[in-house]
């Protein structure tokens, strides 16, 4: 059974591309078949692994499969049936493919967002709310995935109300800051309002339609904390405070809500893998000059070759170092969440 996870925060920067990549890698490095899905019109994951260069040749030919064009014949009323997208590999890594984004996805936000409340009183507008999922199950049936990983916009648009509600996880990247304990605090309030308008949506009238609207049935994994300057290891004293608040809102806002939706796993499952009552799956300090390293070579930081890394001597031996720092980061990362979506998967 195919897991989708999604990568959502309102707030923008906090690391949603780079984590999708660096994760999904990692589980097709695992053994798992991986499709990461640029959900995001800005298609920074599209550009990161197709390279720059060849990023736009790309969109030259609009046949070609993505996001946007992939559901056109339910935002456009084509007189075809929605199929699967041949999804794109990932150079350098086996079983670990890309549904690619596209600029103009967001011309449909206007018409889901009316089909999401309208619906039940206009027929032909029934077929869009389950359309994205449809089209993604298409998808991982075709490549046979073991998980999708969803990179979200950074909005609380009707789009990725959309998708997080029919994902089956959720994983919040955040940054040490301000902004992002408030965008962790404005989701303790929205949630609970998707949850409720997936439940009537999944058990009313669109469960009928051509595209049906599943059932929601999402699982929150917890937060990623990043971009931090550490010190000995750990975060600095200034970034630190950021981190601990994240982690007292979301115990005490955002969890308390999401267990009331049923959006928790079991306690003893995050205890068996390690993971505390701040429900941080891993801390990532600030990858620096190696994120343009990675860029460069459509690479993860951890899979970077000396080559790759550059330099020489004692700068070359500390690039190395944090390489190698990185990939037991993104191990340790891909383990929980295959630990946490298996009992899933088993309940």
């Amino acid at each position: 059974m195919t897991q989708r996870i999604a990568f959502f925060n309102h707030k923008g920067g906090v690391s949603k591309t780079t984590t999708t990549f660096h994760l999904g890698w990692m589980l097709a490095e695992k053994g798992k078949k991986v499709i990461l899905v640029d959900a995001d019109s800005q298609c920074n994951l599209t550009g990161l692994v197709l390279g720059y260069e060849l990023f736009e040749n790309f969109y030259e030919e609009e046949q070609k499969g993505n996001l946007k064009t992939a559901l056109a014949p339910a935002f456009e009323s084509m007189p075809k049936i929605i199929d699967a997208v041949d999804c794109l590999p990932v150079k350098g890594r086996e079983n670990l493919f890309l549904l690619p984004g596209h600029v103009n996805l967001s011309e449909y936000e206007v018409t889901l967002g009316i089909a999401q409340e309208l619906s039940a009183s206009i027929y032909t507008l029934q077929n869009l709310p389950g359309s994205i999922s449809y089209l993604l199950n298409k998808t991982a049936e075709k490549f046979e995935a073991d998980y999708i990983l969803v990179d979200m916009s950074p909005s609380l648009s009707s789009i990725n109300q959309n998708i997080l509600m029919t994902s089956d996880f959720l994983i919040i990247p955040t940054n040490p800051d301000i902004f992002s304990v408030m965008a962790l605090d404005a989701l303790g309030r929205v949630l609970p309002e998707w949850f409720a308008w997936a439940k009537k949506a999944g058990s009313g009238h669109l469960r009928k339609a051509t595209y049906p609207f599943p059932p929601t049935n999402l699982k929150f994994l917890g937060t990623i904390v990043q971009k931090y300057q550490p010190y000995k290891g750990e975060p600095a004293t200034a970034f630190q405070k950021w981190v601990d608040k994240i982690g007292h809102i979301v115990t005490d806002n955002v969890v308390p809500e999401l267990r009331k939706c049923n959006g928790i796993l079991p306690n003893q499952v995050y205890f068996n893998q390690g993971i505390n009552n701040d429900f941080c799956l891993a801390n990532i300090s600030d990858f620096k000059s190696l994120i343009a390293k990675s860029a460069a070579a459509q690479t993860p930081v951890f899979a970077l070759s000396l080559g790759q890394l550059g330099e020489t001597g004692i700068v070359q031996a500390q690039y190395k170092k944090n390489r190698d720092a990185y990939r037991q980061v993104f191990s340790d990362l891909a383990d929980k969440v295959i630990g946490l979506t298996s009992y899933a998967d088993s309940h």
